[in-house]
C-alpha cells in the first residue's frame, strides 16, 4: 500500500508558512458569549449577524417540526424528501425576494454549484470576480466554460472581457457582500453592463439577507433589482437567517432548469424539514427586524470609530464583516492567539483564502453585541497590536 510520504512534506510546508489550518471544538450555542474547548471567550467571527442562531422562536419552530416530521427528512426532494415545511419556505422566500419561484438547496456551496453547471456549459461563457467566494470560483471551473476572471467590483473590466467573447450564453457571478473584506458589489453596474451584452447576472448574496435592505432583503433590495436586472439570486440561510441550508430565487424558468438539471439538487438528501420550519420563523424575524438591523449599524460605527482611533487598517466596509488588514500570516496567527489569551475570540484568514500578503483578523459583529462588549474587544486590540 502506498504511502502518504508527499502529502506529509507538504502538510509541514503548510505549517511553516503559518498556513496550517487547525478546527476547534465549540462546546456552546452560538451566541456573543462562547465555551470553546473548556473555556469561555467573547466572540467575534461568527456569521450568525442577527443573533438568530439560538432564538427561543426559531429554537421553538425547530423542536416542534420535529416532533411532527422526525429529524430526517429520508430522501431527496424529487423521491419523497419534500415536505411541507420545505414547500412553505420556497414560497416564502420567493414573496421575500420578489420572485415568482426560490428553490431550496441543502449547502450554499450545492446551490451555487448546482445553478451554474445547470445554466451553462461548453461553448459557454462565465465571468467571475476576482474575490468570488470559493464555490462560485469553483462551480465555474467545472461547468466546462471559458472561465474569465474580470478586475475585483470594476464594470469596466466586466464589459471589455464581454465584448470580446462569441460565447453562446454569457453568465456573469458575483458575491452581493464579499465574505472576506466585507464590500458591497456595484450591482446596479453589473447588471446594466451585463445587459448591454445580452449575458445573465447571478449575485451569490449570502451575506447580505437578514443584514442589508429596509426588511433584510439583502443586496437586490439594496439596489432595487428587477427580476430582469438579476435573474439568478442566491441566498444562504446558515448566517442572517440562522439556520441551514441556502436556495435560489428567479423565474419559474430558472427554477424549473434547477429542478431538472442542477445536479447538487437532484441528488442529494433534502435537509431536515425541522430545518425549514425554524427558517420560516427566522424569516418572519427578519422582516419585523428593523431594531436588529440598527442595532447593528450602530455596532459597526462604533467599531470603526475606536479601531480608526487605534490607527487599524481597516477595510472600506459598512456591513457586520470588519477585517482588521495584518498583512503577514504569522503575525496575523500571533495578534489572533494574544487576543485568545485575554479572552477574545477573533479567527485569523490567511491564504489561500485571501490573496498572499493580505491576512487579516475577520472581525464580525452580530445585533446580539452590545457596545460595552465591541469596547472589550477595541481595548484587547489596543494592547496586542502596539
Amino acid at each position: 500500500m502506498a504511502g502518504f510520504e508527499g502529502l506529509e512534506q507538504a502538510l509541514q510546508q503548510r505549517q511553516r508558512d503559518a498556513l496550517y489550518r487547525v478546527r476547534r471544538t465549540l462546546e456552546s450555542a452560538q451566541a456573543p458569549e462562547v465555551v470553546v474547548e473548556g473555556r469561555q471567550y467573547l466572540a467575534f467571527c461568527s456569521n450568525d449577524y442577527l443573533g438568530l442562531a439560538n432564538h427561543p422562536q426559531v429554537i421553538k419552530a425547530f423542536t416542534d417540526a420535529a416532533q411532527k416530521f422526525g429529524v430526517g427528512s429520508g430522501a431527496s426532494h424529487l423521491v419523497n424528501g419534500h415536505s411541507r415545511y420545505h414547500h412553505q419556505l420556497e414560497d416564502a422566500l420567493a414573496e421575500f425576494t420578489g420572485r415568482p419561484r426560490a428553490l431550496l438547496f441543502s449547502t450554499g456551496y450545492m446551490a451555487n454549484l448546482g445553478a451554474i453547471n445547470a445554466l451553462i456549459g461548453k461553448g459557454d461563457a462565465v465571468f467571475e470576480d476576482r474575490l468570488n467566494h470559493a464555490s462560485l470560483l469553483d462551480a465555474g471551473l467545472l461547468s466546462g466554460a471559458r472561465f474569465q476572471r474580470y478586475l475585483h467590483n470594476d464594470a469596466d473590466s466586466l464589459g471589455k472581457k464581454l465584448a470580446r467573447t462569441e460565447a453562446n450564453r454569457k453568465l456573469v457571478v458575483t458575491d452581493g457582500v464579499f465574505s472576506m473584506d466585507g464590500d458591497i458589489a456595484p450591482l446596479a453596474e453589473l447588471a446594466e453592463v451585463t445587459r448591454q451584452h445580452d449575458g445573465w447576472l447571478m449575485v451569490d448574496d449570502a451575506h447580505g439577507f437578514g443584514c442589508l435592505g429596509e426588511t433584510g432583503g439583502g443586496c437586490a433590495q439594496v439596489f432595487d433589482m428587477t427580476l430582469e436586472q438579476l435573474p439568478v439570486l442566491v441566498g444562504t440561510l446558515g448566517k442572517g437567517f440562522g439556520t441551514a441550508g441556502a436556495f435560489v430565487a428567479g423565474s419559474e424558468v430558472l427554477i424549473e432548469t434547477l429542478i431538472q438539471h442542477a445536479r447538487s439538487y437532484i441528488y442529494t438528501t433534502a435537509m431536515p424539514p425541522a430545518v425549514a420550519a425554524a427558517t420560516l420563523a427566522s424569516l418572519q424575524l427578519i422582516r419585523d427586524g428593523q431594531h436588529l438591523r440598527q442595532q447593528m449599524e450602530t455596532l459597526i460605527a462604533h467599531f470603526r470609530r475606536g479601531a480608526e482611533q487605534l490607527g487599524l487598517k481597516l477595510m472600506d466596509s459598512t456591513t457586520p464583516i470588519q477585517p482588521i488588514l495584518i498583512g503577514d500570516s504569522a503575525r496575523a496567527l500571533q495578534i489572533s492567539a494574544a487576543l485568545e489569551q485575554q479572552g477574545i475570540f477573533v479567527t485569523a484568514i490567511r491564504p489561500p483564502t485571501v490573496p498572499e500578503g493580505s491576512a487579516r483578523l475577520r472581525v464580525t459583529l452580530s445585533a446580539a453585541h452590545t457596545e460595552q462588549q465591541v469596547d472589550r474587544l477595541l481595548n484587547a486590540l489596543e494592547q496586542v497590536c502596539q
